[in-house]
């Protein structure tokens, strides 16, 4: 397998730490963001969102974060991901989306360089709108998590599932914006727990190959 991507992507970020937990073998093809690489007609070819991750597996692309986990949970079961049950299934989906798709994306890159350059607006202000969308998002998902989490070391049940996943790289982003998290004290105690293991850990952003200053 091929994982386009880039080392402080938290998209790209959740693939790597989903691949480690499957303990796949997988080559790392990356593109720099900031430098456009993502843009170019050759990773357009393969991708034409022009977006990381993005899996080549099987003679096919996969792109898209959540669907690159989903089909490594289905084509590599164990560790699974995702409960058995479709109700707990449906609870552990309901957490990583609220990541995915509530508080992503209003950080995401693209986002940010949009508000910096068409809009013209401070890094001030663009800092205080990534903190908000940020603290906001953790405010709701810090409620949800204390009814799901059964040890205060996994967002759901007592095992790794999809929403622990999507967490940590959020949690990334969060303390790279220095946002307030003294709110959130199961989701600190969860990431601090994750990050602890290997699977995790290898997945780091600085611990990546193409990883800069």
């Amino acid at each position: 397998m091929k994982l386009h991507t880039y080392w402080r992507s938290s998209a790209a970020y959740r693939a790597r730490i989903a691949l480690n937990l499957k303990r796949i073998a997988y080559e790392q093809a990356p593109h720099h963001l900031v430098r456009g690489e993502q843009r170019s007609a050759t990773y357009l070819a393969v991708n034409p969102q022009g977006l990381v991750p993005a899996l080549e597996t099987a003679g096919e692309v996969l792109g898209q974060s959540l669907a690159i986990i989903e089909y490594l949970d289905e084509t590599h079961p164990e560790p699974p991901l995702l409960p058995r049950t479709p109700l707990a299934r449906a609870q552990v989906r309901a957490l990583a989306l609220a990541i995915a798709c509530d508080i992503h994306p209003l950080g995401n890159r693209r986002v940010l360089v949009y508000l910096r350059e068409t809009l013209a607006q401070s890094e001030a202000a663009v800092n205080a709108w990534t903190r908000h969308w940020i603290e906001t998002g953790f405010a709701a998902l810090e409620a949800a998590v204390r009814r799901h989490t059964k040890d205060g070391r996994h967002c759901y049940g007592a095992g790794v599932t999809l929403a622990d996943v999507c967490l940590v790289p959020q949690m990334y982003n969060a303390r790279r914006f220095e946002c307030d998290l003294t709110g959130m004290p199961t989701l600190v105690a969860i990431d601090a727990a994750l990050r602890e293991r290997p699977e995790f850990a290898a997945a780091a952003p600085e611990l990546q190959p193409d990883a800069t200053a």
